[in-house]
């Protein structure tokens, strides 16, 4: 199973602002080419989905698990109750993102930018969130469960509430300043 490049989709994108093509022909053509299998092989029933991200940073309750989306620049996107399942969301600036009720089980969001991100019961059992900002975010009653938060910044983040069995903060800066235990 393939999953999208969304490097290689931004960079479509991005060439297509800089030609001075108006937003309806660049969608056009973006999802021409995406139709046509041009560098973006991805499951029919999430395209969609990838795509409404990518043109709206909107996402409410899609699937978007196992997507490649390394180093995608979503700050402030709507996510509410989607699911990212094993997504890579390595180096993703997610900054003052809604992923409240988010299904992030088994996702990488190792060094991802989530400062002033809304995790309200978001789902991130056995997450990978080694390096990652999570300053001033909120994670009540957040599943947690065997996450991994290595040498995260979790100053001023809420986790009331939150399930923290078996969850690593081996070298964190925890809400209180403090430096999580290994």
């Amino acid at each position: 199973m393939k999953i999208i490049n969304f490097r290689l989709f931004q960079q479509l994108q991005n060439y297509t602002n800089t030609c001075g093509i108006n937003p309806q022909l660049r969608l056009i053509i973006v999802t021409g080419l995406i139709s046509l299998g041009v560098g973006f092989p991805v499951l029919a029933e999430r395209q969609g989905d990838v795509e409404r991200l990518i043109s709206t940073n909107q996402c409410q309750q899609c699937d978007l698990s196992q997507a490649n989306l390394a180093d995608a620049k979503l700050e402030g996107a709507d996510l509410l109750g989607a699911n990212l399942q094993k997504a890579n969301l390595k180096g993703a600036n997610l900054k003052g993102a809604d992923l409240s009720s988010a299904n992030l089980i088994e996702a990488d969001l190792s060094g991802a930018d989530l400062r002033d991100t809304k995790l309200l019961s978001t789902t991130l059992r056995k997450a990978n969130l080694k390096d990652a900002d999570l300053s001033w975010s909120d994670l009540y009653q957040a599943f947690l469960e065997d996450a991994q938060f290595n040498n995260a910044n979790l100053l001023n983040a809420n986790l009331n509430n939150a399930k923290l069995q078996g969850t690593n903060f081996c070298g964190a800066t925890m809400p209180d300043g403090q430096k999580g235990k290994c």
